[in-house]
C-alpha cells in the first residue's frame, strides 16, 4: 500500500449501488495527532491553503469531509476545528477552479473575511454563529478565519449564478444571516440535503443539489439587494460593457477613467457608483492589470518582468514592481517563484472522479 493510501481515512468513491449518488469521504481521524492538521492541509490544498501557526503544528486536529458530485455541481459536507484559510492570487493563477462557492453554516461560522489588499477588510458579525451564508468568487483572492464549524458548501458554475445575480462578482466575501423567510427556507433545504443526500438516487441528488443551490443564490441575492430585477439587469449590462472595453484596451498605457467615460459616453457619477465597491474605476483598472500580470508571470516563467509590465499597460518596470509589491506584498519575481512551487506541488485535481454507473440488469 502506498503512503497516500495510508494517510487519514480516505475512501475513493466506490462503485455505488445502482442509481445511488457517489460519495467521497476523507477524515484525519486515522492520522497520528501530530499529523492531523498537515494531512488536512494536504487534502484541501488544491483549492485553498490552510495557514497554521507554529503553535498549531503538532496539535490534535479534527476534520472530515464528504463530497458529492452531481451534474455540473459539487456539494460538500465538512466538519472541522478552527483554522485560517487563504486562496491567494498565486493559487488562482495556477488552477482552474472558477466556480462561485456558497458556504452554508449549520454550526459555527467565519470570524472575518479579508479580500485583496486594495479593498477594505470585511468583518463578519460580532458572533460568528450568526453568519449563515458566505459567498466567494473563486476567481478572486480571499483570506478568512473559520471557527470550529459544520459547513455545507455548494460549488456553483458562474452561468447558474448569473441567472439570479446580474453582477455576481460583487458578492465576493459577503455574508448574510437568517433574517428573511427565503434565507430560512434555503437553510432548511440545505440542512435536509446534508442529512439525506447519502441515501438518494443520483437523479434525486442532482435535483436536490440544484434546487438547494438556486435557493441559496436567490436568498443571498435578496438579502444583499442584488436580485435580478430590470434596474439591476440594466446596470449589469452597462457594467459588462465597461468591463469589456477596459479588458480590450488594458494593454494601452493611456487607458484612464477619463478615457473610458469619454469613449463610452457614460456619466462620471454613474461610473463612480458602478465601481465604488472596487475602490473606483482607476483602482479597478490597476487591479485588472496586476491580475493579468500575475497570470502572465505564472504562465510564462521565462518572460522578462519588463515585458510583462509593458504588456499589461504599465509605463515602466519600476512602476509595475512598486504597484505589484504594494498590492500583493511581494515582488513580481517572488510571486513567479511561488506560483512555480504551486505548479510543482499541485495535488490531485479537486473534482471528484466520475464513477461508472452499474449497467441495468
Amino acid at each position: 500500500m502506498n503512503s497516500r493510501a495510508r494517510r487519514g481515512d480516505l475512501q475513493a468513491p466506490a462503485l455505488p449501488a445502482q442509481g445511488i449518488v457517489a460519495r467521497s469521504h476523507f477524515s484525519v481521524h486515522g492520522e497520528p495527532a501530530h499529523r492531523q492538521l498537515l494531512a488536512w492541509r494536504e487534502r484541501v490544498g488544491h483549492v485553498i491553503d490552510v495557514l497554521p501557526s507554529k503553535a498549531d503544528i503538532g496539535k490534535p486536529f479534527s476534520a472530515e469531509i464528504d463530497r458529492y458530485k452531481v451534474d455540473g455541481l459539487l456539494f460538500t459536507d465538512c466538519r472541522s476545528d478552527a483554522m485560517l484559510l487563504e486562496r491567494s492570487l498565486a493559487r488562482i493563477s495556477t488552477d482552474n477552479v472558477r466556480d462561485y462557492v456558497f458556504h452554508v453554516f449549520s454550526e459555527g461560522g467565519v470570524d472575518d473575511v479579508a479580500l485583496r489588499a486594495s479593498t477594505p477588510r470585511h468583518k463578519a458579525p460580532s458572533s460568528s454563529a450568526t453568519t449563515k451564508i458566505l459567498a466567494l468568487d473563486m476567481n478572486q483572492p480571499v483570506r478568512m478565519r473559520r471557527s470550529s464549524c459544520r459547513v455545507l458548501t455548494f460549488f456553483v458554475p458562474a452561468s447558474l449564478v448569473q441567472q439570479t445575480l446580474p453582477d455576481p462578482e460583487a458578492i465576493h466575501g459577503r455574508t448574510i444571516q437568517d433574517a428573511t423567510p427565503l434565507t430560512r427556507l434555503a437553510l432548511e433545504h440545505a440542512a435536509a440535503l446534508g442529512a439525506n443526500i447519502g441515501g438518494m438516487t443520483a437523479a434525486a441528488a442532482d435535483s436536490a443539489v440544484r434546487n438547494a443551490a438556486h435557493l441559496v443564490v436567490a436568498a443571498f441575492g435578496k438579502q444583499a439587494g442584488l436580485s435580478g430585477n430590470a434596474r439591476s439587469a440594466a446596470r449589469a449590462a452597462l457594467f459588462g460593457r465597461v468591463r469589456r472595453y477596459i479588458q480590450a484596451n488594458l494593454h494601452r498605457a493611456e487607458l484612464t477613467p477619463e478615457g473610458v467615460v469619454s469613449a463610452l459616453h457614460v456619466s462620471r457619477p454613474t461610473i463612480y457608483r458602478m465601481f465604488q465597491h472596487e475602490g473606483g474605476l482607476g483602482a479597478y483598472i490597476r487591479h485588472l492589470r496586476l491580475r493579468q500580470a500575475a497570470d502572465e508571470l505564472a504562465r510564462y516563467p521565462h518572460m522578462m518582468v519588463t515585458d510583462v509590465a509593458y504588456a499589461v499597460g504599465f509605463k515602466s518596470a519600476s512602476d509595475f514592481t512598486r504597484a505589484f509589491r504594494r498590492a500583493h506584498g511581494m515582488a513580481p519575481q517572488e510571486f513567479r517563484a511561488l506560483s512555480q512551487t504551486y505548479r510543482l506541488e499541485r495535488p490531485d485535481p479537486w473534482q471528484m472522479p466520475q464513477v461508472p454507473q452499474v449497467p441495468s440488469a
